[in-house]
């Protein structure tokens, strides 16, 4: 559930009453009988006071991990954290993080996604009081069984130990150094045909470094969309909107909207938008594409998937998909705000570029830098995911979902630089709101832990993860032709 810090106004009013705890509890749990939620006014959690004394209060309403997991379709929604059972069925519409992030958690535990999304928690659990139907009843375990609980615990710990250390609070110098180089490569495009002319080799500089300023800025908005910045959601937002929306020319909310889902269940088909191309352009991973052999389904030559990876995959991506689609959300969804911040990076683009070279060459430079941008931008974010495991959800804890959906890229000043510090994918997807600069130092930590329960830490040279994602399409398609072939 990559949600970001929930806003007061996202939820239902009076949810500071106490005198409608009542309201919030019934009768212990009688076996199988149908539970829903209270009728009436939102749930409540019990007063303190009321509860040191049992006599003034009823006893809370308990549930199994049955009744819990029962509650994950569209009419009828529950998710637990921290034992604590909340009804988020209407509550997914208003959801900030966008209701699909929320509701791939619905039937499951959400409690260390939602510590891991969330930088004021006592704030967001204050407002999800409104929810609170329950708990779980005192015989259940904490998570499913389907969850490792020694190595979640020890993860847990984990992360106590990291924010004792201070690795979750941003040096705002080197976030301030990283958005004034994007500024200066900026300013060094513009100057560069100013000076030079706009002759071809002054253009290809001038494109070259204005795919730096878009590939840099992509990576400076996604700290800010992490809300590991600041320690207020409020000037993230606000940095964001900046970031993505002038600098870049694309709205805060599609991001937010489609990355959050892919940190909360990465490589999960059906609820990580970026695995989507499976089945219609790719077949992905090992399970999906047998998978797709067996049920006789051909959309794509996947056994050639290697080869046209490169003429639709990097190259294509953002200047014929994203450039077109970004202007259909926020017009679709009304995203106003977003829109207005789009505008004025295109009015940008064109009141400093169109002196220089006239309406179409314009066009032709912008088209020219979302190819280049594109290229290093696809490169970059599948290097880390599509040679892992990809499959459907099978609800497994968040240390062991994470691991096996991620690799890093060794770390080097290039490789840092280049990748927005995403070479560290694996830290990076198990404390998201982690400032990057401080990705080095929880890695060892990191290690240490997998290499207790087993688990593979994947690190390769940056060349290797490139070639891994080639390699990988490849096998993938050759298994889809074998199941399809020979079932």
């Amino acid at each position: 559930m990559g949600m970001r810090a929930a806003r007061p106004g996202g939820l239902r009013r009076g949810a500071e009453n106490p005198a409608r705890a009542s309201k919030f509890s019934r009768s212990p749990r009688v076996p199988n009988t149908r539970l829903t939620a209270p009728a009436g006014p939102p749930a409540m959690a019990p007063d303190p006071v009321a509860a040191e004394t049992p006599a003034q209060g009823p006893s809370p309403r308990y549930f199994t991990w049955d009744e819990v997991a029962q509650r994950s379709g569209y009419k009828e929604r529950w998710l637990v954290i921290d034992r604590k059972v909340y009804n988020i069925s209407e509550f997914t519409r208003r959801h900030p993080g966008g209701s699909r992030v929320i509701s791939h958690y619905a039937g499951q535990d959400a409690t260390d996604p939602f510590v891991a999304f969330h930088i004021n928690k006592d704030l967001v659990k204050k407002y999800m009081n409104s929810l609170l139907i329950g708990e779980l009843s005192p015989e259940q375990p904490s998570f499913e069984p389907t969850k490792n609980k020694e190595l979640t615990d020890e993860f847990r710990e984990l992360r106590a130990t990291v924010e004792r250390m201070g690795l979750m609070k941003a040096n705002h110098v080197f976030f301030l150094l990283c958005l004034l180089h994007i500024l200066l490569l900026d300013g060094a495009a513009w100057l560069t045909l100013w000076v030079f002319g706009t002759s071809f080799l002054p253009l290809l500089l001038c494109a070259v470094l204005l795919s730096a300023v878009q590939a840099q800025a992509g990576w400076l908005q996604h700290d800010f969309g992490h809300l590991s910045v600041f320690s207020t959601s409020k000037w993230n937002h606000l940095l964001h909107h900046f970031v993505i929306g002038h600098l870049k020319g694309a709205p805060a909310s599609w991001w937010n909207h489609l990355h959050f889902q892919h940190h909360a269940k990465p490589n999960c088909f059906r609820k990580d938008p970026d695995i989507n191309m499976h089945p219609f352009f790719f077949a992905l991973g090992k399970i999906l594409s047998v998978e797709l052999g067996k049920q006789k389904k051909k959309y794509m030559p996947y056994n050639h998937q290697h080869k046209y990876f490169f003429l639709i995959g990097p190259p294509a991506l953002l200047p014929l998909y994203f450039q077109w689609y970004i202007f259909y959300f926020v017009i679709q969804r009304k995203k106003w705000v977003d829109l207005a911040w789009m505008l004025t990076f295109y009015a940008r683009l064109f009141l400093t570029y169109v002196p220089l070279l006239g309406l179409k060459g314009c066009l032709g430079l912008f088209f020219m830098v979302r190819f280049l941008e594109s290229n290093w931008f696809v490169w970059v974010t599948q290097m880390n995911h599509i040679p892992m495991h990809i499959d459907h959800d099978r609800n497994m804890d968040w240390v062991s979902t994470q691991l096996q959906a991620t690799c890093n890229v060794h770390k080097s000043a290039f490789n840092d630089w280049f990748s927005g510090h995403l070479n560290f994918q694996i830290e990076h997807h198990l404390f998201p709101t982690m400032p990057r600069h401080n990705y080095h130092k929880v890695a060892p930590l990191v290690q240490s832990l997998c290499a207790k329960h087993g688990i593979e830490y994947k690190s390769k040279p940056l060349l290797s993860a490139f070639a891994d994602i080639v390699h990988s399409l490849k096998e993938s398609g050759q298994l889809w032709l074998d199941a399809y072939l020979h079932q």
